[in-house]
């Protein structure tokens, strides 16, 4: 950290500073309220447009909104924690999605239920960049793969246990709980960001990219609408692939813009970086089955085995729980095998076991499918962790926050992606099969087409140096332990 400076006059005594644990614990129930946010507000929205008088199709833009204001903001997180110091924006980041959630509860019309969420997105643009920005500064990098595992767990929960949350609010109590939950756990989140993290700023002060911070929201937002709006299919088709046009362009505009300036708002530099680069786009294609998956797997056990949302949500559980076994085992198999040959053949291993999800049939038994899952949210976990902290192996302190947002930015838009790969896949499957409403085998098609995509995830990790990350994992490959004693 001997490149960033840190405010004084909130700096923890040394013997007094707390655990890594602690730190990604605190950060990921910030990342588990978001999550769990999400994904209950997409199980009551039927009910919600009900309570507003309108079709449920029209509430798909209280989930755009959201996703707007991530894409236009998650950019500048950085610049804005290096300016104010991360322990202070994580803090206002939880206040602000603290305050959204409010103001949804409140809500009595669509238009202010979308003002609403277009402050949560606000928060949670800061949240999830900004958060994994303080584990990097807080955390030595040997405790890294642990922070890491720690981190995931209650982020990859809050997808899987959000749907039967959703179903038991809505039929029992008044929708509006969706967003109080976020009460107590955003009050909490503050007290402890400013009992127990480092008000860590950044060293240097470069101007703001104001041209750049335009350019990429207005991409970002044109692409993941265009990808959100794709998966409809329809008459929102051929307007979907005009906004993905417009991305695309202004995409464009952005490279030449940040080809020039001295400190772009997403610095493409960075990827010249061989760790970096290669987590990149390895990451972003196992990150399509991770976006799908959530998605694709309730839908199935509901709509194409005929179980509620309870029985359905008990069994995705079962990804949360290999999650949480992960944690303990990640360091060990880094450890021994190191980054590369762990991503190589881990990303075969994942993506062939959700694959195996295209298997699943009504007259499975119900233990058998938990155990597959169980499989699955422990290899999918181990290679998430090993991607978010291999990534900064190569980083120095001075660029981490440029490569956090960067990463973050990154890391949104392809899970984004990944859900609507698998809208499209068995939307098309179903209208090739000749089916009103998608059956077991749409889903199955859906499945392997973006596992298929998730394959090729591991030659691209094989690009890898066989000692990447091993001052992280400790794995003895090469001599960088001893140069970075040196």
């Amino acid at each position: 950290m001997s490149e960033a400076t840190l405010d004084s006059s909130v700096r923890p005594a040394l013997a007094g500073r707390p655990n890594y644990r602690t730190i990604a614990l605190i950060i990921a129930s910030a990342m588990f309220m978001e999550q769990l946010d999400a994904t209950v507000l997409a199980t009551a929205l039927p009910t919600m447009a009900r309570s507003f008088g309108v079709s449920a199709p029209h509430m798909s833009i209280a989930l755009t909104a959201y996703l707007l204001s991530l894409a236009v903001l998650i950019p500048a997180s950085g610049k804005v924690a290096d300016r104010f110091g991360s322990r202070s924006v994580f803090a206002v980041a939880i206040g602000i999605f603290t305050l959204g959630s409010i103001l949804c509860a409140q809500a009595q019309s669509l238009p202010f239920l979308v003002f609403a969420r277009l402050l949560q997105g606000a928060g949670g643009a800061m949240m999830m960049p900004v958060g994994r920005l303080v584990l990097l500064r807080s955390v030595d990098k040997r405790d890294l793969v642990s922070a890491m595992g720690w981190l995931l767990v209650p982020a990859l929960i809050g997808p899987i246990v959000g749907p039967p949350v959703g179903g038991f609010i809505v039929t029992w109590l008044d929708w509006r709980w969706i967003f109080y939950i976020n009460i107590p756990i955003g009050i909490l989140g503050i007290v402890l960001v400013l009992m127990f993290i480092e008000n860590v700023r950044g060293e240097t002060r470069e101007p703001f990219d104001v041209i750049g911070f335009v350019l990429s929201g207005v991409s970002l937002a044109c692409l993941l609408f265009g990808f959100e709006m794709s998966s409809r299919g329809g008459e929102a088709g051929p307007f979907s692939l005009g906004l993905m046009v417009v991305g695309l362009v202004v995409g464009v505009a952005y490279v030449l813009h940040a080809r020039r300036h001295v400190a772009p708002i997403l610095d493409l530099s960075l990827m010249r970086i061989p760790t970096f680069r290669i987590s990149v786009i390895a990451g972003s294609l196992s990150r399509i089955t991770q976006g799908a998956q959530p998605f694709l797997l309730p839908l199935m056990l509901q709509i194409g085995f005929g179980l509620s949302a309870a029985e359905s949500g008990l069994l995705t559980f079962a990804t949360a729980c290999g999650s949480m076994l992960m944690k303990g085992a990640a360091g060990r198999i880094l450890k021994r095998y190191g980054f590369r040959t762990t991503l190589v053949w881990n990303s075969v291993a994942s993506s062939l076991l959700y694959a195996a999800c295209a298997a699943f049939r009504p007259d499975w038994p119900h233990a058998a499918i938990f155990a597959v899952l169980l499989v699955c949210g422990f290899s999918m976990s181990l290679q998430f962790t090993a991607y978010n902290t291999v990534a900064y192996d190569d980083i120095p302190a001075s660029r981490t926050s440029a490569a956090n947002s960067f990463y973050t930015t990154f890391q949104q838009l392809m899970l984004s992606f990944g859900i609507c790969v698998g809208a499209l896949a068995l939307h098309a499957s179903s209208v090739s099969s000749g089916h009103a409403h998608a059956t077991v085998g749409d889903f199955s098609v859906a499945f392997l087409v973006v596992t298929a995509i998730s394959l090729l995830a591991s030659p691209v990790s094989a690009l890898l140096p066989r000692d990447a990350g091993a001052v992280m994992s400790g794995h003895r490959a090469g001599g960088r332990e001893e140069a970075a004693a040196t």
